[in-house]
């Protein structure tokens, strides 16, 4: 039976202190604000350049605030010099202070849709930390030349101080990229931004080229996004991802690469963001073989890209669910240690050796802790943490990673639950997830959320298309059922 008045709010907060978060900040913590808020504005001085004359900007989601990154390029004799700018959040954040001893507890910062939960107090991550438009700004400038066939011909990491001039989203700027509608009032006011936009873009899509080439995989997700009204859930409904979506994970994923090769280079260790060589990939290669497809039988990213390419391409409806089956099968990513002349594990679904986390330091401690490490190296100081130490951190950041997933899962479904509440008895286009002793599962392609299917399941499998009815919401036990 569905409860009217069930608390989400509570329910989110109740689920991070059941796996091992803290929502609430240290003793201190005011007090470290309130010197951080008197602080004076950034000055350029030996060591720091001035690149708050660039056009730059950023694409972030049409309500964030924690903006880590911004992003501008230029054509150049042998392609294209792409710069992107993180928050220079260690500034502000020193090491073994209130606010990073909490950080380095909580090591990210959970979303759910009723309430976020941030690493960072909110004044520094939206505000202080920031990179928000038209604020001067520290950051570390990571810049690298693409050239025209994907490839990163030169790269270098320099501290600056930097200045949004245009904070932009992902919805408004994907959409006039694809063509689908004319470009937003920032963007159409402004010709030069126009022309930055494209140019990024095409650096973006020759990277993405060269990284499939190398046997990067593709994946296609769908998540659903709750539309909330007075702070309460009204709608849910799947978010479309655009080109300005890949635009920027194509920027990240190129900078990331760029800082682990660094501190490799420089004989610093780091922690490093690695996926490791699917152990089921046994399984992975039966799975293709249903579809008529042949995989080797050693890991091969190269291999599995092409097939996941083609059955993206030829059917487009059952390819989340391939990719979500996919994933599963190869495990989650995790962060190590890695000693400095060490071979490393890479990152088998980007086909990179060497790869780390180091772009959203507002809103994931590795990459505060990577920002320390390569600041030590551009100052050419000590290292900021012991071995031992990163390999402590790089485990902690691990649990935590794998504890906000469940937040957000149960969340989800908590989430979604209650915002079908009010469509108990219409009907849904569905897919089969999944057919175990526990029942029978299945997806609804609108809004994008699952469930099970307690009437109707005998003789149905997975990858089977139905129309099912729903039946009951719990949003206590973030169920969902359905019918036949």
């Amino acid at each position: 039976m569905f409860k009217i008045n069930f608390d989400l709010a509570a329910s989110a907060r109740m689920e991070m202190i059941r796996n091992g978060f803290d929502p609430d900040f240290a003793p201190g913590t005011d007090e470290e604000i309130a010197a951080l808020e008197q602080k004076a504005a950034p000055m350029p001085v030996d060591g720091i350049r001035d690149l708050r004359g660039l056009l730059w900007s950023s694409i972030d989601n049409d309500t964030s605030k924690d903006l880590d990154q911004i992003e501008v390029a230029d054509r150049v004799p042998n392609g294209i010099r792409v710069l992107v700018g993180i928050a220079d959040v260690d500034s502000d954040v020193p090491p073994e202070s209130p606010i990073d001893g909490h950080a380095a507890q909580e090591t990210v910062t959970v979303y759910t849709a009723v309430r976020n939960f941030p690493m960072l107090p909110e004044v520094l991550s939206t505000n202080l930390t920031s990179l928000a438009e038209n604020q001067d700004r520290l950051a570390i400038a990571i810049e690298m030349v693409v050239d025209a066939n994907g490839s990163i011909a030169s790269s270098s990491i320099y501290r600056a101080i930097v200045r949004n001039k245009a904070q932009l989203a992902y919805n408004a700027v994907g959409a006039w990229l694809e063509g689908r509608s004319g470009p937003d009032v920032k963007v159409a006011a402004n010709a030069d931004l126009q022309a930055q936009l494209r140019l990024q873009d095409e650096a973006a899509t020759a990277l993405r080229s060269q990284r499939h080439r190398l046997g990067a995989l593709n994946f296609d997700r769908v998540e659903a996004v709750a539309t909330l009204s007075d702070g309460h859930v009204s709608n849910i409904q799947a978010a479309q991802k655009t080109r300005a979506n890949d635009l920027i994970e194509d920027f990240m994923i190129a900078a990331n690469g760029v800082m682990a090769r660094t501190l490799k280079e420089s004989g610093q260790s780091s922690i490093r963001r690695v996926v490791k060589s699917p152990e089921r990939w046994p399984r992975i290669v039966e799975l293709a073989a249903r579809y008529g497809a042949h995989l080797p039988a050693n890991p091969d990213a190269a291999a599995l890209s092409a097939f996941l390419e083609n059955r993206r391409q030829t059917d487009s409806i059952h390819y989340a669910d391939l990719s979500l089956a996919i994933i599963k099968l190869m495990g989650p990513g995790e962060y190590v240690m890695s000693k400095a002349g060490d071979a490393g594990i890479g990152h088998f679904s980007l086909a990179a050796q060497d790869y780390t986390h180091s772009t959203a330091p507002n809103r994931r401690y590795a990459d505060l802790v990577t920002q320390r490490l390569i600041k030590a190296v551009l100052s050419k100081t000590a290292a900021p943490y012991a071995d031992a130490d990163l390999e402590s951190i790089a485990r902690n950041c691990t649990l935590k990673e794998d504890a906000a997933r469940k937040v957000e899962r149960v969340m989800g479904k908590r989430v979604a639950a209650v915002a079908l509440r009010d469509r108990i008895g219409q009907h849904f286009t569905a897919v089969v997830t999944g057919v175990t002793p526990k029942g029978t599962f299945v997806r609804v392609l609108n809004p994008p959320v699952e469930g099970i299917l307690n009437r109707g399941q005998a003789g149905v499998d997975v990858g089977d298309k139905l129309q099912v009815t729903l039946l009951s919401t719990d949003p206590e036990r973030g169920y969902l059922d359905f019918g036949r």
